[in-house]
């Protein structure tokens, strides 16, 4: 785990603004703690020359005693009180930076899931309901303790240690040498413990996940269960990962009881280190009381922000685990997004409307690592029905994926004007995606109406919606309200529905491009035959169409048929 990842000081701006509010607050305990220690240093030592330790000091009695540090004891009780003052502005920035940055990565987190599912991204974690349960909600939940204890003192160790380093250089070079010496254990100590938490606290945090899983698979697959009398057996199942998780759990708290004492006993031998030079300096009259006593107590300061850095590393550990998920969810969202407002235009708007052949030479695609295509060749033309089929399984999907920069892929993609008119676009997955119109095996319908399912992110258009919707034969009403995931339609009308978000995005945006995956899945034949003939009209409007379809009477009116087979795919499935 990163002591601090950059992608949280991007994705969430209450960190930024808590780092430097930390950092202020760092600065004045570290300056808290200089001048307690000096001031108690000081109370100590004439304290001590007035009882005759070290000889004869003019004035009597406690009174006169009491006028003399009457001063520093004040200035000592008002240092106290400034130190649990800034204690508890810690502790308060803390939390409110940890609720606001939480608050900032889930929205930021379900959002972009959002966005994904409605294109029809197929990506597992947009898929993947239980992980991604478990990651924004108790996953997250665990940031508290990373911004309560780790985040602020991970500040404050970056700020304390040149410091009273410096100030101990000032006052006694031997003990800043010594110091500077032994420090370093302590980052040892922490780096050899660190691996072993690592590695418990990701298998600890994999449990906790399965065991997500394995739950929400029980109650989704419930009814089926009970139908077959098996749901007792799903008892034993929870009962051995529940168990699995315990234990590991219980491990990562004895890692942690651990490595606090070994970082207790290393910063223990060093300060002890320090106690005996300065003992023996002071015994031979080498050194002032003020002076030792003021260093024996800058010592055990100078080590305590990177010890409780150490121990709280445990603390903050399963939160950075979380967090790091989400932020591979906003990376790949950030991936997937065009280029950022205020750069140089593009070519894309240029070559909207005009008729583009889709070329694919070469192309490898990838999904985690393993090849799932290689060596794949097309070229879907402009004015055709272009038809994809092969076997399940074999990678037509992961093809659309590579070609909307979902997935990556080696190779060329290309666009080229129909004809050869024009040069060659080699454009990125987020510009090539500014050019088509997708629909995917999954609807991505969301809570809304009808209308506002189809329009999307694009300005409404009531009569173009009524067109689309009536091309492919879904007779329901614009302002009919949907339910979450398109809850309100059967499976057909949904699955029509989102074929019609595509076809008013190609005429609405005037797209080149139309792809869809299994449009006729869930269609009868009379329906089939309409989308057939709603299809061959784009193409003839100059469109590149392509479809990937297992259905004989889709097959039959392709002007042009690709079947993908086990000689595309790279590795053995």
């Amino acid at each position: 785990m990163k002591p601090l990842d950059p992608r949280l000081l991007r994705y969430a701006a209450a960190s930024r603004s808590f780092l430097i509010l930390a950092a202020l607050l760092g600065l004045g305990q570290v300056t808290l703690v200089i001048l307690f220690s000096w001031l108690l240093a000081s109370i100590l030592a004439r304290a001590a020359a007035w009882v005759g330790i070290l000889g004869e000091v003019p004035g009597t009695g406690s009174g006169a005693l009491l006028a003399e540090l009457a001063p520093a004891l004040l200035g000592l009780g008002g240092v106290v009180l400034g130190r649990a003052a800034l204690a508890w502005a810690v502790e308060f920035a803390a939390a409110r930076a940890a609720v606001k940055a939480k608050s900032q990565l889930r929205r930021r987190a379900t959002r972009a899931l959002a966005d994904s599912v409605a294109a029809g991204e197929a990506s597992p974690r947009s898929r993947d309901s239980a992980h991604v349960v478990t990651v924004l909600g108790s996953g997250l939940d665990a940031l508290d303790s990373y911004f309560s204890r780790y985040l602020p003192q991970l500040v404050l160790t970056i700020l304390a240690i040149p410091l009273h380093l410096g100030v101990l250089a000032s006052q006694d070079l031997t003990t800043a040498v010594i110091v500077a010496l032994t420090l370093p254990l302590i980052p040892v100590f922490m780096a050899l413990i660190g691996l072993s938490t690592q590695a418990a606290q990701q298998q600890q945090w994999r449990r906790l996940d399965r065991l997500s899983r394995t739950y929400l698979d029980i109650v989704e697959g419930l009814s089926t269960l009970k139908v077959f009398n098996r749901a007792h057996r799903q008892r034993g199942n929870l009962r051995e990962i529940s168990d699995q998780h315990r234990r590991s759990t219980m491990k990562v708290l004895r890692i942690s009881f651990l490595s606090g004492f070994v970082l207790e006993l290393a910063a223990s031998l060093s300060v002890a280190l320090v106690a005996v030079s300065v003992g023996i300096r002071l015994i031979d009259g080498q050194m002032d009381l003020a002076v030792g006593l003021f260093v024996l107590l800058i010592v055990p300061e100078a080590y305590a922000p990177l010890r409780q850095v150490g121990a709280n590393y445990h603390a903050a550990a399963e939160g950075v685990a979380a967090a790091e998920d989400v932020f591979e969810i906003l990376d790949d969202a950030a991936a997937h997004q065009g280029p950022p407002a205020g750069e140089s235009p593009t070519p894309v708007a240029a070559l909207r409307g005009v008729p583009m052949d889709l070329v694919i030479s070469g192309l490898q695609v990838r999904r985690g690592e393993t090849d799932v295509l290689q060596g794949v060749d097309l070229r879907a033309r402009a004015g055709e029905l272009t038809v994809i089929t092969g076997p399940s399984g074999i990678g037509k999907t992961s093809l659309f994926e590579a070609i909307m920069g979902f997935l990556p892929s080696r190779g060329e993609i290309l666009l080229q004007p129909h004809g050869s008119l024009g040069a060659t676009s080699r454009l990125a997955g987020p510009q090539r995606r500014e050019l088509i119109a997708w629909s995917g095996q999954r609807h991505g319908l969301r809570s809304g109406t009808v209308e506002e399912n189809i329009a999307m992110d694009q300005p409404r258009n009531p009569d173009l919606t009524r067109e689309v919707l009536d091309d492919i034969g879904l007779h329901v009403q614009l302002d009919h309200r949907l339910g979450v995931r398109g809850a309100g339609l059967s499976g057909g009308q949904a699955h029509r529905a989102a074929i019609a978000r595509a076809l008013f995005r190609v005429r609405s945006l005037d797209c080149p491009i139309l792809l869809l995956d299994e449009p006729s899945a869930a269609l009868d034949a009379r329906t089939e035959e309409q989308l057939i003939h709603t299809l061959r009209g784009e193409a003839a409007a100059g469109r590149t169409v392509l479809v990937i379809s297992h259905h004989q009477t889709m097959r039959e009116a392709a002007d042009h048929l690709v079947e993908l087979s086990p000689a595309y795919v790279g590795a053995p499935r």
